[in-house]
This record gives C-alpha cells, sequence and structure tokens, in this order.
C-alpha cells in the first residue's frame, strides 16, 4: 500500500461526511435564501440558483484546498502561518484606507474578506509560537509569555477589525483567545485574574470606546439590552431585523412551510420580511428553521455539534502540543460563529453581521473553513508519523 493511499484511507471519514454533509445542505438553503437578490443579466427565476451555483464553484475549489491540506504533515504546514497573518495584517490595513461598508477588500476585479484569513492564521500562529518558543529558552514557556504571545497576536487584528467597524467578526477572538490560554497551559488563577479584569472594564469599553469607534455595534447592542428587559421584540423600525426572524423561527412549527414555498404557504421570507439582501449570509438559519422546521433546525445543529466533537477527537490525539491548539482553536472559532449566528436569530444575541460556518454564501470564509478543517484532519492523517519515524 503506498503512503498516499494509506493516508487517503485513514482519514476520519466522519469527519469528511459531516463537513460535506452541510455543505449540501448551505447549497440548498443558499438557493432559497437568496431567491430575491437580484443578479444582473440573469432571470429572476433563477437567482437564488445563481447563488448557489457560486458557492458550489467555491466549495469545488475548497475541495481541492481540503485535500492537499489534510494529506500534507501540517508541521509543515503550520509555517504558513506567519506569511498568512502578515498578509491578512496588510489586507486590513488596506481595507482601513478603502473603507468598505461590507469589510470586502477590493483586488482589481475580485473582492476579498481579509478578516477571515488572519483569524485562521491567528490561530495557526497561536499553536506555531506556543510550541516553538519553549524550545529556544524555557522562560519563553513562562504563563506570562504566553499570555504576552496571546495578546498580540489576537489584540492586533481585534484592534484592526474593530476600527473596520466588523464587531462580529472582532468578537470572534475572544473565544479564540480563551480556548488559546486553558488548552495553552495558561495556570487557572492567571485566567480568572484576567477574567476579573475583563468584567471591571466592560463598562469602560460599552460606555467610553465603543459608541467612539461602532455607533452602530453600541446601538446594536442597546437594542439587544432593551429586548432582554422587555421580555419580547416590539415590532418597531428599529427592531425590524430581530422582531421578523424571530417570528420566522418562532412559527415554523416541526416541519416548517417547505423549501422556497411562496406566500400562500405563510413564507415570512417570500414576502421580504427577513432582511432579504442578507438572507443567503448573515440571516440563513433563520430562512432555514422557516422553511424546514423545528426538525430540520435539529439536524443542523446536531450535524455542527458532529463536526465540532469530532474536532476535539482529533485534538486529544494529537502528537504535539501545536496540533492540539489548533484543532481546539478552530472549535473555538466555528462554535463562535454558530452560536452567534443561530443565537441572533432567537435573541440569544445581538444582531452581527456572521457568516454561519459551511452554511451561509460566502466565498473567502468558505475556503477558510475548508482550509482549518484540512489542517484539523492532517492533524489526525499524521497523528502517528513521529512515532513511526521513530520505529524506522
Amino acid at each position: 500500500m503506498t503512503p498516499l493511499l494509506r493516508k487517503i484511507l485513514g482519514m476520519n471519514w466522519v469527519l469528511v461526511l459531516t463537513m460535506y454533509g452541510l455543505l449540501v445542505f448551505g447549497v440548498i438553503s443558499i438557493e432559497s435564501a437568496a431567491r430575491h437578490v437580484p443578479v444582473a443579466g440573469v432571470d429572476e427565476a433563477l437567482w437564488g440558483a445563481w447563488f448557489a451555483e457560486r458557492q458550489r464553484f467555491w466549495i469545488l475549489l475548497g475541495t481541492a484546498v481540503y485535500f492537499a491540506t489534510a494529506l500534507v504533515d501540517y508541521r509543515w504546514l503550520k509555517w504558513l502561518g506567519i506569511p498568512m497573518y502578515l498578509a491578512g495584517l496588510a489586507m486590513l490595513v488596506m481595507l482601513l484606507e478603502q473603507g468598505s461598508e461590507t469589510h470586502q477588500l477590493e483586488l482589481g476585479p475580485a473582492t476579498f474578506q481579509p478578516t477571515q484569513l488572519v483569524i485562521g492564521a491567528g490561530i495557526i500562529m497561536i499553536g506555531l509560537t506556543f510550541e516553538v518558543l519553549p524550545r529556544l529558552h524555557r522562560l519563553l514557556g513562562h504563563p506570562v509569555v504566553k499570555l504576552f504571545l496571546i495578546g498580540v497576536l489576537c489584540g492586533a487584528p481585534f484592534l484592526l477589525v474593530v476600527k473596520n467597524g466588523d464587531m462580529g467578526s472582532a468578537i470572534v477572538w475572544v473565544p479564540v483567545a480563551a480556548v488559546a490560554m486553558l488548552v495553552g497551559g495558561v495556570p487557572f488563577r492567571y485566567l480568572l485574574f484576567l477574567g476579573l479584569v475583563t468584567l471591571g472594564i466592560v463598562p469602560l469599553v460599552y460606555f467610553i470606546i465603543l459608541p467612539g469607534v461602532s455607533e452602530r455595534g453600541a446601538d446594536r447592542i442597546g437594542q439587544y439590552l432593551e429586548i432582554l428587559h422587555e421580555g419580547h421584540v416590539e415590532e418597531s423600525e428599529e427592531n425590524y431585523a430581530p422582531y421578523w426572524v424571530t417570528m420566522a423561527v418562532g412559527k415554523a412549527g416541526w416541519k416548517g412551510v417547505g423549501w422556497k414555498a411562496g406566500a400562500d404557504a405563510g413564507s415570512i421570507h417570500d414576502k421580504k420580511y427577513i432582511p432579504w439582501k442578507t438572507a443567503h449570509n448573515d440571516y440563513i438559519f433563520a430562512v432555514i428553521a422557516e422553511e424546514q422546521g423545528f426538525r430540520g433546525s435539529l439536524l443542523l445543529i446536531t450535524a455542527f455539534a458532529l463536526l465540532l466533537i469530532q474536532c476535539l477527537f482529533i485534538a486529544f490525539y494529537s502528537r504535539d502540543f501545536s496540533g492540539q491548539i489548533i484543532a481546539a482553536g478552530v472549535v473555538a472559532l466555528f462554535f463562535a460563529h454558530i452560536f452567534e449566528n443561530i443565537g441572533m436569530c432567537v435573541t440569544l444575541m445581538p444582531i452581527t453581521g456572521i457568516p454561519l460556518p459551511l452554511i451561509s454564501y460566502s466565498g473567502t470564509f468558505v475556503l477558510i473553513c475548508m482550509f482549518l478543517l484540512g489542517m484539523v484532519q492532517s492533524i489526525w492523517v499524521h497523528r502517528n508519523a513521529g512515532t513511526a519515524e521513530a520505529e524506522a
């Protein structure tokens, strides 16, 4: 048996099948969710199909990235984190100069979202530095040094993303940093002290810093706190999105209204009450919940849970420290996106523009997600590589 075939057969196929199941589910959902978004030169009846076809193209490209990443030893791939991270920071600075409202960098005819690139690279960089630096000197493995590294690697892109006004993507850095500290071996007393300091500065950030950085973000948080205080969502101009999104989720029942259902079936999305311009991105879960009902939503959440459990399982069997941190960081990234995207559709979280991994229409984010899952798969495939080399 050739080494390549041995790697292919030794892949975690539960992870592979779960990932592609979610991708297929996403393509089907996008075709319905994007049916109101106009496309120049395309018949109105085919608008949703056009977006679904574009998503299939990105998935096909991501498949090549996924299997190439999975079959190459991650001990070499993790060094790509350095140029990826630096390029991501440079792109975030360029994005500041362009002042894009959609947080997308225009590179000639193409558009690119550097936020997703830099957070993926940041996870790899944390794993790389935590493993390499202590080998240079044991003091570089001290918990204070680890906290400093996480602060720099996560803090720099976090501030740039906040400055760009993308609060949803910036918040994702918080669980990623927290998991990195937890898995990275930072003692509990440090984590407790850091948590207390964070709680102490939250009012300062909310009342003083946030309004000056992102007035829209401050308004959305204030809107969310008002909803929590009232106990329900009032129908108003300010609460337009949370009202109709939660209405779509809440009225769906067990079966839902059906895929691409019309107004005659009671579809809120067909009436364009769910914000239709971003229904295939930020609010895709609301469309899925309305059309597929509780059973479809439950199936989706179960698939995500299975995906994350497999990643944690792989982290446990990693052959080195960097593999554990990378796999755990990927879990943190996916969980943050899933919890925020679904949570804002059921008033668990404030409204933020953040995609649902592997489901939402997003070229850059699909590629980054498949690349990171390819890294996790590589950690599994090469978990015994060091043992095999030692025996040889």
